[in-house]
Formats: structure tokens, sequence, C-alpha cells
């Protein structure tokens, strides 16, 4: 739309706030109608508290930065939005649109900065309810019924298994189980670091406020601290200047292990161990294995992101061991100073006393040192030692370890001496997690993996069987196989060695990567486990063909060989979903994963499924434990890997409590979805569905395609969603999209795709095709007996119920119409009313989400206050469209792009799962 046209079809023309239609409420309404809200929420007492408090010392912060007139001007609006979101009216919508109309471009800029700190402490609010309630589950008594027990929990699901195995095969299960989450660098967390870090501070403030007494000194002090973090929050410039770099990414991800994975997870193991046996932990030998491992693309995953180069893999592979090894040094250094264990009473091991006698013997000076500190605690002294050699590996020091199977070893040695000697809670309390914590991290933290597209190595491997000169590019390819040479050798084959290859397409992609390492290094490769990628709808279903010529292959036979016949696939999400919609997209990876999983267990292969899952529903996102429950028969067998990506990453790992109840969960599905009752009921399910399914694939993609194959298409999404702007946030060191410009979806990566429909208030990435589906089958009552009986159409649903939950069609018209095709518009329209009607059905109620309260609760207490940042973004976009061309960051163009993003950012702090 450009200056000198008319209004565009769907456009609303606003009241203003001098028109008749216009009144301002007195403050007694005011306050009224705000109360009436929050109450109606649900929200509970604590929580409610918090939240009217926080909100108060923003209010404050407010007043005393910008004045009373600012803080008038963001309750106006706030005023008028909770208004417009319980009225429905339109009078009421266009007074609110109006208010946001009418600031300046300097205040709406303020306006949205207050409403986005809004939505950081709202959201801080509902985490600290959120372990709040965690805490008080965990002061509750432990249940030892197996029959009575919840299965969402590791010892819960392993009692069931006991029931339906016995408890030979449980034990056989619960040993082999594996959780291993992969952090990306994805550009989806919206908020700076400096944001998340004063964040975090106010959490710690907020639990120091709930420990103090009531109108005490304590509690003034808190919140007089709060007031200077929140009076923080809202100075910090909310966008980047720049783009971060991929070693700033690999940074701001070791603060997640700093915070809280490092120490966090050994103590996941021990609440289990502690579920599981009761006072018997901690005396003996713990049943819980390490089953977490954490991988990491950051710094690894180069497929379309030109800055991730062989350089920085190396660094982001050695700041990652400089944490870990700073980490396993602390925790060496304090549990060996809790060991003042006299020899008397606690004798060496001859084991234990060797170690000491070698390292006096090796540096005699620093062995006086510590027997003068330690006389006659053997125990202590050699974990002491080992916490000095730890120090030692990480300077590159001649007396560090080779490795972490040597500390490994020597812990274990302690271990058994302390046994002996009768210390046994010693030895299975600190030492053994000390234990964990190098199983589950080595001497590298994360297992680095390498991305690249199957086509870069196509283009190298061409160039040097050319036998002339070669580009950078190839150079570069082939640089990266030696370093991740050099990591191995540094650090162990644990440090790095995927290698994993975008859009597979065929079995000699495959083999590419193993003829590439040999062209870097002969003979001297380094160990890679190579795993395809399959992402768009055709690749999936050749999936199954592809697998089984690759791993013909002599150096796939050889690699398995090695590993016990193992084998890991990945599957993609994001590309499958832009490809054919969300509702064939979910069938086809269901049938992917049926066929792969059925030939793995033919052919005697011991397979692992990697799920490329984003953080919103368009991409995979959602609850996981459900996905993993809802998983075809033998696709998890105890084993379950995802990516984590963007705000996700910090919303499950950044909070200790949390991050327990998140990894429990997750295992505790892992390991009860290879349980008999569960793949049985999968399994019935599916054939029962079966042509319930494809149905609802063949009507999905159809209308899907009617959508995203019409001609103008791209370009039109481009201009009713902010797609283009997005591109303008320094979210992460990667390029938005793979060209220049947007002529169809081919030119779009998945995440902005997602990010920008959820930005419009539509998302749909999510939902989009499921109401046609459900509609083409038609027969009410066998599909709630579907969405009751088959785990993957309710997963469906229920995702689906939260992403249109989070939709606005007020809003949506509004964005829709800043294009120019009124028969695009109303085909998303008609999809949105048919699918919310549908799954309104299904799930029961009146209304989305009325299933599920605590959601319900969350949505509806953030949702007025993300409406008014969308009108903000709306008054953005249309000034921004209508304006005559400009030389880019020129005068009023500059103001309007700033606030636009300024609302980006705070849409994305109030919807949460945005890419």
């Amino acid at each position: 739309m450009r200056a000198g046209h008319p209004d565009p079809p769907g456009y609303s023309r606003r009241v203003t706030p001098d028109s008749p239609a216009f009144s301002e409420p007195t403050p007694t309404e005011a306050i009224r109608v705000i109360g009436r809200f929050e109450a109606g929420r649900g929200i509970p007492d604590a929580m409610r508290s918090d939240v009217r408090m926080l909100g108060q010392l923003l209010g404050q912060v407010l007043r005393e930065a910008g004045g009373d007139d600012l803080f008038e001007d963001v309750e106006r609006l706030r005023l008028a939005t909770i208004q417009a979101y319980e009225d429905h009216s339109s009078d009421a919508f266009d007074r609110a649109a109006a208010i946001a109309d009418s600031f300046t471009i300097a205040r709406a800029d303020e306006v949205a900065r207050a409403f986005t700190c809004y939505f950081h402490l709202v959201n801080l609010a509902e985490e600290h309810q959120r372990v709040r309630v965690l805490r008080e589950r965990a002061g509750q008594a432990p249940s030892t019924g197996s029959g009575a027990q919840a299965t969402d929990t590791v010892a819960g699901a392993y009692a069931r298994l006991r029931e339906e195995v016995g408890d030979d095969e449980a034990r056989r299960r619960l040993d082999g189980l594996r959780f291993h989450p992969v952090f990306t660098a994805h550009p989806t967390e919206a908020r700076r670091r400096a944001v998340s870090s004063s964040i975090r501070r106010l959490s710690e403030l907020l639990t120091q406020h709930d420990a103090a007494s009531a109108g005490g000194s304590e509690e003034h002090r808190a919140r007089r601290r709060m007031l200077e973090e929140i009076d923080t929050l809202w100075r910090t410039a909310p966008l980047r200047a720049q783009k971060p770099s991929p070693t700033d990414e690999v940074r701001t991800v070791m603060g997640v292990f700093d915070e809280t994975l490092f120490t966090t997870v050994p103590h996941v193991y021990r609440r289990i161990d502690d579920a599981l046996r009761g006072e018997e932990s901690g005396a003996s030998a713990p049943v819980v294995p390490a089953f977490v491992r954490i991988g990491s693309w950051v710094g690894g995953d180069r497929d379309g992101n030109p800055f991730v180069t062989a350089a920085v893999t190396r660094e982001a592979s050695q700041i990652a061991s400089d944490h870990v090894l700073r980490g396993l040094e602390r925790a060496l250094d304090r549990i060996g100073r809790t060991l003042t264990l006299a020899a008397d009473d606690t004798p060496p091991s001859a084991e234990v006393t060797a170690l000491w006698e070698r390292f006096a013997a090796t540096e005699p000076t620093a062995a006086d040192e510590l027997a003068a500190r330690s006389p006659d605690e053997p125990h202590r002294r050699v974990v002491l030692v080992m916490a000095r050699r730890v120090a030692a590996t990480r300077r590159g020091d001649d007396e560090g370890y080779t490795g972490p199977d040597e500390l490994l070893a020597e812990l274990r040695a302690v271990q058994s001496s302390l046994v002996a000697a009768g210390a046994r809670r010693h030895a299975f309390g600190g030492v053994q997690h000390l234990i964990w914590q190098v199983e589950t991290y080595g001497f590298h933290l994360t297992e680095l993996e390498v991305r690249q597209h199957s086509q870069v190595h196509a283009k190298a491997l061409a160039e040097l069987e050319a036998g002339g000169p070669i580009s950078t590019q190839t150079e570069e390819v082939l640089e990266v196989f030696r370093a991740i040479a050099d990591i191995q050798r540094d650090r162990g084959l644990r440090a790095a060695g995927r290698y994993v290859v975008s859009f597979t397409q065929a079995a000699s992609d495959l083999a590419n990567v193993y003829e590439l390492a040999r062209h870097a290094l002969g003979d001297d490769a380094p160990v890679l486990d190579v795993v395809p990628l399959f992402e768009t709808f055709a690749d999936l279903q050749a999936a199954p063909g592809i697998l089984a010529e690759a791993v013909t292959f002599p150096e796939f036979r050889e690699r398995m060989a090695a590993t016990g016949n193992r084998l890991e696939v990945m599957l993609g999400y994001s590309d499958s979903s832009k490809d054919v919609g969300p509702v064939a997209a979910n069938l086809a990876l269901y049938t992917a994963q049926e066929k792969i999983a059925r030939w793995a267990q033919e052919s005697g292969i011991e397979l692992t499924l990697f799920h490329g899952r984003g953080g919103a529903l368009g991409r995979g996102g959602g609850p996981a434990n459900s996905a993993i429950l809802a998983q075809p028969p033998h696709s998890v067998d105890g084993r379950f890997k995802l990516t984590e990506q963007g705000e996700v990453i910090f919303a499950r790992y950044g909070e200790p409590a949390i991050a327990m109840r998140h990894i429990d969960q997750v295992a505790a599905a892992t390991l009860l979805a290879s349980s008999p009752t569960v793949e049985e009921r999968t399994s019935r399910a599916a054939t029962r569905y079966a042509d319930v399914a494809a149905t609802m694939d063949a009507a999905s993609r159809e209308r899907f395609f009617a959508l995203v194959k019409a001609e103008g298409f791209a370009p039109w999404f481009a201009t009713v969603t902010p797609m283009e702007e997005i591109g303008l946030l320094a979210l992460g060191s990667r390029p938005a999209r793979r060209g220049l410009s947007v002529e169809s979806l081919e030119d779009l990566r998945a995440i902005p795709w997602v990010f920008a429909w959820t930005q419009a208030r539509i998302n749909l990435a999510g939902w989009f095709g499921l109401g046609t589906a459900l509609e083409a089958v038609g027969d009410e009552e066998l599909l709630t007996e579907a969405y009751r009986e088959w785990p993957l159409l309710r997963t469906m649903v229920d995702n689906v119920a939260m992403s249109l939950s989070k939709t606005d069609e007020r809003i949506a018209r509004q964005y829709l119409a800043l294009g120019d095709r009124d028969d695009l518009a109303a085909l998303v329209l008609d999809e949105l009313a048919l699918t919310r009607r549908w799954v309104i059905r299904l799930t029961g109620g009146e209304g989305l989400l009325e299933n599920k309260p605590v959601l319900q609760r969350a949505v509806q207490l953030r949702s007025p206050y993300v409406d008014a940042l969308s009108l903000l973004q709306l008054r953005a976009l249309r000034a921004l469209r209508s304006a005559p061309e400009q030389p880019e960051g020129s005068g009023a163009d500059a103001e309007q792009q700033r606030l636009l993003l300024l609302s980006v950012s705070g849409v994305a702090a109030g919807l949460q799962n945005t890419g």
C-alpha cells in the first residue's frame, strides 16, 4: 500500500481520541475493569500478588523516568486493550487503536518499551509460580508404591515398566536411557543477553522477597533492589546494536551451563535415585545412569551461515572445554574440602595411596603444601590433587589429564576406597556427583556437531575431482575436517564427530562426507558419524530407501561395527511443514519414523531418531513429553534426541527447578514410550485411523497449496507480515533468507516464515489446513473418538489449540489488509474460523484451551497486552508500507522501523514460543 491509495480491504477507519465515540473511563472505572480482568483469569493468589507488585514497581519506574504523562499513556492503552479484549466490539477495538495511533513516534517508542518490560516481569512471575509449585511438590513425601505413582517422572515410568516387563527388563531399559538435547543458535531469542541477566537477578530478588518477613527490613531491601533492577531493565536498550557473532552465541549458551545445567543434571540423577530407592539412595551404588548428553550446533552449524568457519568451530570447542574444566575444578575442590576423614577411621586403599605417591614424586613442593593443609586426610588430599590436575589440563600443562577417562578412573578408585573403609555415604554422595558430572560432560561439555548442506559437499567434491585450483569455499569445507580431527585429538571422540548433512536426497550425499574427509587428511581423517537430515516431504518419503543403501557403504559398516550397530537419523520439522503444511507434515513425519524404525528393527540396527524441532508449533514445538508418547513403536526405544532453539533453551533450562522438572518429564516419556501398553495403543490407533489420516493428509495439502502456490503469494506474505523488517533485527549470526529477495517460499528459511506469521497474530504456520482436514472427514463422532484414542491426532489438535489461542482475528484482519489480495486474505480467515470451530468441538467446552486451564490462564493474562504492542506494530507497518520510497535509514522511515522492531521484540516476549 502506497501514499494516495484508498484504504485497503478490511481496513477499519479509526475513531480518534477527539471523536464523539471516544470517552475516557474514570479512574474508579479503570481500576474496576483491570481488577475484574485479573480476577477473572483464575490466577493463584501468590502469583497475582507478584504480578501486582512488579507492575507497581514498573509504574513507579515509568513515573520517575518519564513523568506522570508517560505512566498515564501506558495505562490508557492498557485499559483500552483490556476492554477491547473482553468486550469484543468493534468500537472498543477502534478505541484502543485510536490511542495507539495518537501517540507521537517518540511516545509510541516509550510505550512499546514499557509493555515489553511488563511482559518480562509477567513471564518472571509465572516462572516464579512454577518454581513455587515444584518446590511444594518436592516437599511432599515421594510415593514408593508402583500402582499410584504418576508416570510423568522417571520414577513413576520405571514403576510402570516393572509392572509390564518385570524387574530385569525394566532395569536394562533404565540402564540404556538417553536424553540428548542439542542447543542451536537459530535467531529466535529476541531479547538481549543483558535483558536476560537482569531478569535472572530479579528472579533471585523475588525469591528473597518471598523468604522475608512481611513488613520487615529484608522485605523492604528486596523491594528497593527490585526497583533498582527494573529501572535497569527499563534503561537497557532492548534492541541489539549489531548481530551477534557465532562466538557471541557460543558464550550466550555457556551461560545456561554455568548458571544451571552443570550442577542441576547430577541433582536430577540424585532425585530420581532417591525416589526409586528411598533411604538406600546415597548409601550404595545408584541405579540411575548418567543418561543426559548435551549437544550443540552453536559454532558448528554452517548450513547457510558463512560466518561459522573452521576457526569458529575450534574456538567454540575450546570455550566449552574451558567452562567445563573450570566447573570440574571448582566441584573437585569443594567436595575435596569436605572429605576431612582421618586415616585412622577411614584408611585409604592401596590404589589411593599410590595416586598420592605418584603425585608427591612428580610435584614434591605442592605435595608438601597439601599434606600440611590436610594432615592424615588421604582422601581429601587425593581429590584436591585431582582439582589441581584439572586446572593443569585447562592450561595445557604436562601434568594435566590425558582425558576424562583417566579422571573417572581416579574418582572410582577414591569411591571404592571409601566404600572399603566404611564411608559409604561419602562414596555415593559427593564423589558420586563428581562421577556423574564427568560421565555427562567429559572434558568437552557439549558434543559439538557440524552441519552443512549436501549441495556444498557436491560442489566441493566436483572441484576436487576436476583437479584444478579450488575455491575458498572448498578449502573451508576441507578445513572443517581438520578442525574436527584437532578437537578429537585434544578432547576425545565425544567432543566432535557427528556430521549432519542437510537436505539429504540420496545415499551419495552421505558418502561424499567421507570422501571429503579423505581429501582433507587422507588416512588421518577424523572418526565421523555421518547423520542424514531428511527435511522435505519428498525426502521423508525416500528416507528408508536412502538409509538401506547408505549402510552398505564400507565407511558406514565400519563405524556401525565399532559402535554396536548404532545409527542416527535426523528428521526436519520446519521445512517439511513449510513444504506441505503442518497437518500433512506431521502425518508424513509419523509415517517416515514408522518405516525407518521398522527397517532398523528388521536390520538389527540400534536407531536414534534426532528430531529437528523448533520452539514454535509451526516448527514441531509444543510439549515434548506428549509428542514422545505419540511416536511410532520402536522409534524411541529409550533414546530421545532433539534440537532446543532460541528462547526455548532459557525457558526450559535457565532456572534449576524448571530444568530438573523438564528433564525428568522428558526422560520419563522416553522410558515409557517403549512400554508394551503405549506401543500397542499407538500401533492400534494408527491402524484404526489410517483412512482418517489419508483423508486429512490429502485435504490439508490441497488447502495449503491453494494458498502458498497461488500466484504472487510470496510477495503478498512479505507485505502482510513484518517479514522483511524481521531481517533487520540483530537476532542471530545466521541470515534469515537464502537470497536477496523473496519471490517464493524456497527463498525463505523456516524460522522467519514462522516468526513473521506469529508477529502478525495469525500463527498460520502452526494450524493452517487442519480445519479443512477435519471437515473432509466430517464424522464428528469418529473424530471425537480419534482425538481420545489416537495420540498423534490428540497431540496435533492440542498444539493447534495453543497456537490458535495466541491468534487474534481482529488484529489479523488489519495485517491481512496491508496487502491487496482479498482472495488470499479470505482464504486465511475462512480456514482460521473453520479450524477454531473443529478444535473446540474436539477438545470440548465453549472456547479454546478449556481443557488446559493453566495454559489458558497464561495466554489470557498476556493477550490484551500483546494486542497493545500489535496495534503499535500495525501503526508502524502502515506508515512504512504507505511511505514513498526513501533511502534506507533516513528520517521518519528509521523512526518507524525502530518502533516496529521494538514491537517485534515485545510481541516475542509476550507470546514466548515465537520461532
